[in-house]
C-alpha cells in the first residue's frame, strides 16, 4: 500500500503535525511518510518526547517504524494490527507526558478491547498542556463527545527532572465519537482551578491562587471562584525536583468550557504565574467563543473522526490548529470548513467520517 506522505514543515512545522499524522496513521491504518520533521524549530528532528509517542503509537498498532531516532527528520510509520493491553513508556527526561497523550489517546479510544497506558515524564512543563488542563478540560469535551478517559496523576514532574507518573485507562472501547455543537459560550456560571506546587513551601501554591483570584475579580468576574491548592509536606514529599502551576477553567450555562494555565520558572513570583493564567482566561473569555485556542486545536482530530457533523468556535485560530486541520485533511475523508483569520476568533464545521473499529490490518 502506498505511503501518504506528510510535509512536517507546513503550518507552523513543529510536533504537532508528527502527533497528529500518526494517531490517524494508526487509526485508519493508513501507511504515512514524514519528511522535514519539525523543520521550523531552532533545534529541528525528533526529540525525546516525540520518539516516545511514535515507539508508544508503534507499540499499541505492531507498527513497522523506521527512522525513529534523536534530531532524525524524516519518518516512516506502517501500523499493522491494534493491540490492546497493558503498557508503560518512560521518556527519560522531563519531555511532556501530556504531547505523548495527545498522540495515543485518539487510538486507545478506537481499540477493540481495554487498554491501559503508563507514561512517566514531565506532567507541568514549558511548549505543552499542563495534566490539569487535559484532566479537567480536555477530558470534559471527550466526555462530550461520548468517550470516557481516566488520567491518573501518581507524581508530578517539573522540568528538568522530570519524574511525573501518569496512568491512562479508556473505560469502554471501542469508543463511537458522536458530533458536538459548541457554537455558543453562554454565561460564566464560575471558574474554578488548581494550583500547585512541589518541592517548595505551600505558600507558593496560596500566592499563585490569590493573586489569580485578584486579577479575575479587578476584571469584572463577579461569580464564585474556587481554586484548589495542592502542596506536600516537605518531609513525606515524592517530586524530585521544584516546580509549581496554576490552571484554571470557566464553566459556563451552556455547557462550556474554557481554561488556561501558567508555569512557575526560576525567577518568576507566584504573583506572576497567577496574573498569567487569569489574564489568559479573561482574553479567551472576551471572545464569546465557546473552546479556547488550545482546545480547539485539540478537539479537530476528535470531530473529524466523530459520526456527523459538528460545529465549534474557538476564540482563537492558531497556527497550530490550521496546521491540525491540513493534516486531518490530508489523513482522512472528513470535510473541514473553517470561517476566521489567524490569531481571530473562528468558527469551524466538521463532517466527521463516523469511524468505527475493523479488524483491518496490513501484514
Amino acid at each position: 500500500m502506498d505511503k501518504v506522505v506528510i510535509d512536517g514543515s507546513i503550518g507552523e512545522g513543529g510536533g504537532q503535525i508528527l502527533r497528529t499524522a500518526v494517531a490517524l496513521s494508526s487509526i485508519l491504518m493508513k501507511p504515512i511518510k514524514i519528511v522535514n520533521i519539525r523543520a521550523k524549530r531552532r533545534n529541528p528532528g525528533l526529540q525525546n518526547q516525540h520518539i516516545t509517542a511514535v515507539k508508544a503509537a508503534a507499540e499499541l498498532t505492531d507498527a513497522v517504524v523506521e527512522g525513529l531516532y534523536l534530531k532524525s527528520t524524516e519518518l516512516v510509520y506502517i501500523p499493522r494490527r491494534l493491540r490492546p493491553g497493558k503498557y508503560s513508556f518512560d521518556i527519560g527526561t522531563a519531555g511532556s507526558t501530556t504531547l505523548v497523550l495527545q498522540t495515543i489517546i485518539p487510538i486507545m479510544l478506537l481499540m477493540p478491547e481495554e487498554v491501559e497506558v503508563e507514561i512517566r515524564g514531565g506532567t507541568d512543563v514549558p511548549w505543552s498542556p499542563p495534566i490539569d488542563y487535559l484532566r479537567n478540560v480536555i477530558l470534559y469535551h471527550l466526555n462530550m463527545l461520548g468517550a470516557r478517559v481516566d488520567v491518573k496523576l501518581v507524581r508530578r514532574g517539573h522540568y528538568p527532572r522530570g519524574g511525573g507518573i501518569v496512568i491512562t485507562k479508556v473505560l469502554k472501547t471501542p469508543v463511537k465519537l458522536r458530533p458536538i455543537n459548541l457554537v455558543s459560550r453562554g454565561e460564566v456560571i464560575r471558574v474554578k482551578g488548581i494550583s500547585h506546587c512541589v518541592k517548595l513551601p505551600k505558600h507558593v501554591a496560596e500566592r499563585q491562587a490569590r493573586a489569580a483570584e485578584e486579577f479575575l475579580r479587578n476584571s469584572g468576574i463577579r461569580q464564585p471562584i474556587e481554586i484548589d491548592l495542592e502542596y506536600y509536606d516537605p518531609e513525606k514529599d515524592p517530586h524530585l525536583g521544584p516546580g509549581s502551576g496554576i490552571v484554571l477553567w470557566s464553566e459556563t450555562d451552556n455547557g462550556a468550557l474554557l481554561g488556561s494555565d501558567a508555569l512557575g520558572a526560576k525567577g518568576k513570583s507566584a504573583e506572576e504565574v497567577g496574573i498569567e493564567a487569569a489574564k489568559k482566561l479573561v482574553s479567551e473569555l472576551s471572545t464569546k467563543a465557546a473552546l479556547d485556542s488550545h482546545m480547539s486545536d485539540n478537539i479537530i482530530i476528535y470531530l473529524a473522526l466523530a459520526d456527523g457533523k459538528s460545529e465549534i468556535t474557538g476564540s482563537s485560530l492558531t497556527l497550530h490548529t490550521y496546521t491540525v486541520i491540513e493534516v486531518v485533511k490530508t489523513l482522512t475523508e472528513a470535510e473541514i470548513e473553517v470561517y476566521g483569520e489567524l490569531n481571530k476568533p473562528f468558527k469551524a464545521i466538521v463532517k466527521g467520517i463516523g469511524y468505527t473499529f475493523h479488524h483491518n490490518t496490513h501484514q
